[in-house]
């Protein structure tokens, strides 16, 4: 385990209650929370300056869903989040979804780029059907 040290700071009232909510419904410690918090903040802020930002280089796509498609999302996010302990967002699910189905399909189109064609077959001598009334040796006879 990592050494840790305390972190103190006075919030308003009303973000506490909304910190506690949300830590309890996650089911983690209040130093859990606050670590994972802290984190994806960091992350954040660290993405950004490697290329993602949202107001430079980011397009907005939005689209709506049925209700249902919806809760069952955020349900499995928030079984994601409880199984890693790293909170995963709508954002971070379905840009991982659309990366990864672009993804094969890219590996899909490359693998049909490298497949070769058939080269035509040049017919065999069987198949070639002597004119009438040439001198072939009879069929029955052939060697």
């Amino acid at each position: 385990m990592a050494t840790t040290k305390n972190l103190c700071a006075q919030i308003p009232i009303d973000l506490h209650e909304r910190v506690s909510e949300e830590r309890e419904r996650l089911g983690q410690t209040t130093s859990e929370y606050i670590t994972n918090l802290i984190q994806e903040y960091y992350d954040m802020i660290e993405n950004q300056k490697g290329g993602i930002q949202m107001t430079e280089k980011g397009r907005t796509m939005a689209f709506q869903i049925p209700e249902e498609l919806f809760q069952r999302i955020k349900r499995h996010l928030e079984r994601e989040t409880l199984r890693s302990g790293k909170k995963l967002t709508q954002r971070d699910f379905v840009l991982n979804l659309i990366t990864q189905a672009l993804d094969e399909a890219d590996a899909e189109n490359a693998a049909e780029q490298n497949t070769p064609t058939e080269t035509p077959v040049a017919p065999r001598v069987a198949d070639v059907t002597a004119p009438a009334n040439t001198d072939t040796p009879d069929e029955d006879n052939a060697v």
